[in-house]
C-alpha cells in the first residue's frame, strides 16, 4: 500500500514551503546534500539551522513510520550490507559530481529556473528509469 495521493501533496507543499522559508530566513538553498556536507566537514558557523533542519528530516521520517507503515518497504535484510554501502557512496558521489543533490537542484533550482539545475534534474531521472530497467532486466529484481 502507498501512501495517499492527498498526503503525497500535503508532503509536496510542506517541502516547497519549508524551502521558501530557507531561502527567506537564511537565504540558502534547500540542498541537503550541501546542508549535511557542511556539518560532516565542520566547516559552518551556522550550524543551528542545518542540524535543526536534518533533526527535522529524521524525525518527520520516524513519524511517518508509526502514521504508514506500509509506506515503507519490508526490511528482511534481503539485500547485503556492502551492496547498501555501495549504493550511498555512489549516491554521495554523484551528488557531488553534479554539484547537488535532486533537493536542491529538483525543488530548489528548477523552481528559480536554472538551466543547470533542470539539466541535472534531467538527468537524476533519466539515470534512475536505467537503473530501475538495468536491475529489473539483469537482476530479475521489482515488480
Amino acid at each position: 500500500m502507498s501512501i495517499p495521493f492527498s498526503d503525497q501533496l500535503i508532503g509536496g507543499a510542506l517541502i516547497g514551503l519549508a524551502s521558501a522559508l530557507l531561502m527567506r530566513w537564511h537565504g540558502r538553498i534547500f540542498g541537503v546534500s550541501g546542508i549535511v556536507g557542511a556539518l560532516v566537514k565542520s566547516e559552518t558557523q551556522d550550524r543551528n539551522w542545518r542540524l535543526s533542519l536534518v533533526a527535522g528530516l529524521v524525525t518527520g521520517g520516524i513519524i511517518l513510520r508509526f502514521v504508514y507503515p506500509d509506506a515503507f518497504p519490508s526490511t528482511t535484510g534481503e539485500t547485503p550490507l556492502l551492496q547498501l554501502v555501495l549504493a550511498g557512496f555512489l549516491v554521495g558521489f554523484g551528488s557531488v559530481m553534479g554539484s547537488g543533490c535532486t533537493s536542491g537542484h529538483g525543488v530548489c533550482g528548477i523552481s528559480r529556473f536554472s538551466k543547470r539545475s533542470i539539466i541535472a534534474t534531467m538527468t537524476f531521472m533519466a539515470t534512475g528509469a536505467v537503473t530501475v530497467f538495468a536491475v529489473k532486466t539483469f537482476f530479475g529484481h521489482g515488480g
